[in-house]
């Protein structure tokens, strides 16, 4: 049998179909398993050693049709269900099952505030989509394999995280996802432990300033220093992890790491708040949740659309400290 699963982006939604590919695997332990995405989110899913093949999209669209039709697949997974990936399972006429977006439901609840979505996280819903292969969840949670290369040496690091840290993912894809950097001073005024901080080179300016006003060694700006996969590394190897609505934090997940999150304009009832699986792990989230305006989309803007952006400027910086403290007792030996 050979299978395709089709999610041509993001960070956070791949890692969330990694229990699909996992269960396939379990099921039908000689198919071929194949995964198509985008050329950029190659490394999420490099090391994966449930996958027999990745395709990739590049520029041109019509080379990956010829390359996939060639394959000749029995069934496709489509946990994408856009345009695109319905002009591809077209292409290829062979028999799929299609994720439900229930873009309507969502629809619903940014425009009208009616919340009708199940009560079920998406990664509940990307299993059911193959249920009629018999695909059974494990209870096992998500994944994220590293290779040797990616692992980063916690000896290249200052010498106060040597003995531990905690990592805050600043970034975000959209700025209405990133808790504001002001506040994240504010809070690191009341933490007196490492906190490494991670996101990619557009946020390492941010990660800068953030480290020099909190004037201490016990801030290190990683933002931009490492590539995806090493940021997992670290990510891995951090106590816990305080973030952002955005791909680490799914990525902390798939490691079992106890995260606090921060919650702009999208909410948990997307169905993308962290998932464990069946493994009971310290999560806690943070968010506006009396704000009419929220949530003003389920994905973000560059700038808030009521120009307040109360989302995030209203949250705790006090309480959040003290969560942060709280897993520091519960998580850190010693630094």
């Amino acid at each position: 049998m050979k299978l395709l699963i089709l999610r041509f982006s993001s960070i956070g939604d791949i890692v969330l179909t990694t229990p699909v590919i996992r269960c396939l695997r379990k099921k039908y332990p000689e198919a071929e398993i194949h995964y198509a995405t985008k050329e950029s989110f190659y490394p999420i899913l490099q090391h994966n050693p449930y996958i027999t093949k990745v395709h990739l999209l590049k520029r041109s669209f019509s080379d990956l049709i010829a390359e996939l039709r060639a394959e000749k697949f029995d069934y496709i997974i489509d946990l994408h269900h856009n345009q695109r990936t319905f002009l591809l399972k077209l292409q290829l006429g062979v028999e799929s099952f299609s994720f439900n977006k229930l873009n309507f439901e969502k629809w619903l609840l940014v425009n009208l505030k009616v919340n009708s979505l199940p009560q079920r996280h998406i990664v509940d819903r990307y299993l059911e989509t193959c249920k009629a292969l018999g695909v059974v969840d494990d209870g096992e949670g998500l994944d994220y394999f590293l290779a040797d290369e990616d692992i980063v040496d916690i000896g290249l690091l200052p010498q106060q995280f040597h003995n531990g840290y905690a990592a805050w993912v600043i970034g975000a894809k959209q700025n209405t996802k990133k808790f504001p950097a002001e506040k994240i001073i504010r809070c690191l005024s009341f933490v007196k432990y490492p906190i490494l901080l991670l996101g990619g080179r557009e946020d390492e300016t941010t990660g800068n300033y953030i480290a020099k006003q909190v004037a201490s060694e016990k801030v290190y700006n990683a933002c931009g220093k490492f590539t995806l996969n090493q940021s997992a590394s670290l990510v891995q190897k951090a106590q816990f992890v305080i973030s952002n609505d955005t791909g680490l934090m799914h990525i902390a997940a798939a490691f079992k790491k106890p995260i606090v999150s921060l919650w702009g304009n999208t909410v948990p009832a997307f169905g993308m708040y962290p998932y464990y699986g069946a493994k009971a792990v310290n999560h806690t989230s943070f968010q506006m949740l009396d704000l009419p305006c929220r949530p003003c989309s389920k994905l973000g803007y560059n700038e808030c659309p009521k120009q307040h952006f109360n989302c995030m400027n209203l949250l705790d910086e006090e309480a959040i400290a003290r969560r942060v403290n709280e897993l520091i007792e519960q998580n850190v030996q010693a630094f």
